[in-house]
Formats: C-alpha cells, structure tokens, sequence
C-alpha cells in the first residue's frame, strides 16, 4: 500500500484487483484517505462478504485425479480442496482465484498430525459450506452435506478410487474405518495391509482415499447443482445431546463421555 500514496488510481483499475487483496474495507479506505479511488460505501461493497460461492458442474474422475495427484504436494485436506477450487478458478475465477488453498496443509494427518478428523473430510466440509452455504430451504445447506460426506466415509470400504498413473503398482488393501477420525481409518488399513505409517503403500492408500472422496463429494454437488439432491445427512449431537460421532467406543471404550439427562 505505500507504494501508491501520491499517486491515483483509476476505479476500474482498482476494481479489476480488488478481488485478490484480501484487506478489510475500513483498512483500505484509512490506507488510501484523500485518494482518487473509492469512498468507504465503494470499498465496503467491493469487500463485502459474499456466500455462498457459485458452482458449476465438475468432471469427478478428473476432479479425483487431481486429488491423487495433490495429495503428494499438499496432502488429503489441501488435495481436496484444491480438487475442487483449482478448477472452478478456471470455470468460475472470483472468489475462487483469491481462496489460499495451499494454506489448508495444516490438515494432514488428522490436524496437524493428531490423528483427530480424517483431512478429507475437513477439507469436504470447507467446500461443501462454501459453496452450498446456510441453510435457506428445506434441509439442503452444506453442513448436513458435509456431514452425509463424513457418514459415507465412515460406511465405505475404501480407497475406491484407483488412479491412472498409480505411484505404487500393484493392489491397495480395502478397509472400513467405522470412523471420520483419521487415527482409526489409517490404523485399521495398517493392521489389515501390515504395513508402516511411513510406507510408499500407506501413504499411496491415502492418496487413492482423497482421491475417492473428491470424486464423491463432485457427485454430491452435481445432484445439487441440479435440483436432484436429497439430503442423507445428519447432526449426531441431536440424537446423543453431545457433540458425537456414532461409533465413540473405538477410542473411549467404556469411558464415553455422557450428557446431563435433558430438560424436557
């Protein structure tokens, strides 16, 4: 920004890279007080948060390709996204071309390696929520499909997807985690494939995963971006009066955390 002062810029020239200056409006009208360039009601509707986010339909097999293919530079959360993003930035462009997709690294491994929510899945939610949005109508808004997205990743022996050009040749265990919760997924394939978290196999399986659940998250959104999508997901926290998953006994065993009984 101090490279402009005493200097003007025209409105449609500021216009034009408004898109990928991620600043507030109050900022950007105090940084440029006195310029030729916008009024603060100017600069706040250029700046004004809109949401959710225009789609347009997506091929899954090769939205889940670039999602095998990612997973080696930015891992299975990040992959997802960028599936997803990098493409509509070519379809679409704003808000997508301005979205720090390479900033959701952070993912990998259950969450900065915790092993707590699979990447995948966090990374389906942050689309399913950008895109879909809140709840308008009915019961179709994103998070329900983010959490339909978690069930079928739970329910489904996996990874379903091979990819053309497979770094690791040969064939890569199947296995139902039972689970959102990447410690259980990767544990379980690594006990039924015998095979070590640091493994070509292992890292290869979770690859082919995000690549699975990029291709069916595309599905999802392509029912609903036309008209056809009904809804299977669900708020667990509604049936157990705690923020839950279904299957706590993995983890917890005989120590799950209950809820006061509700007031009726």
């Amino acid at each position: 920004m101090g490279k402009i002062i005493g200097r003007k810029l025209s409105r449609r020239r500021f216009l034009s890279g408004a898109g990928t200056v991620a600043i507030g409006a109050a900022g950007m009208t105090a940084a440029v007080s006195g310029l030729d360039v916008l009024s603060h009601a100017e600069a706040k509707a250029v700046f004004a948060e809109k949401w959710p986010w225009p789609y347009v339909k997506l091929d899954p097999e090769k939205t889940a390709e670039i999602a095998y293919n990612e997973w080696y530079r930015i891992f299975c959360g990040g992959a997802v996204v960028s599936s997803v993003f990098t493409q509509l930035r070519e379809k679409v462009g704003e808000p997508y071309k301005s979205f720090p997709i390479d900033a959701f690294i952070f993912l990998e491994g259950g969450i900065a390696g915790w092993g707590t929510i699979c990447g995948t899945n966090a990374g389906a939610n942050i689309v399913t929520n950008l895109i879909i949005g809140p709840r308008i109508s009915g019961s179709e808004d994103g998070m329900l499909m983010g959490s339909e997205m978690m069930q079928w990743y739970s329910d489904t022996s996996m990874p379903t997807f091979t990819p053309k050009e497979p770094r690791v040749k040969g064939e890569i265990p199947k296995t139902v985690s039972d689970s959102p919760l990447c410690h259980i997924s990767v544990g379980r394939w690594m006990k039924a494939a015998n095979k070590e978290l640091t493994s070509p196999e292992r890292k290869d399986r979770c690859a082919r995963l995000t690549a699975s659940v990029a291709y069916h998250l595309v599905e999802l959104l392509n029912n609903w971006k036309s008209g056809t999508y009904k809804t299977t997901g669900v708020m667990p926290a509604k049936a157990y009066n705690i923020q839950s998953q279904h299957n706590c006994t993995d983890c917890h065993g005989t120590n799950v955390p209950t809820p006061p009984t509700a007031k009726a």
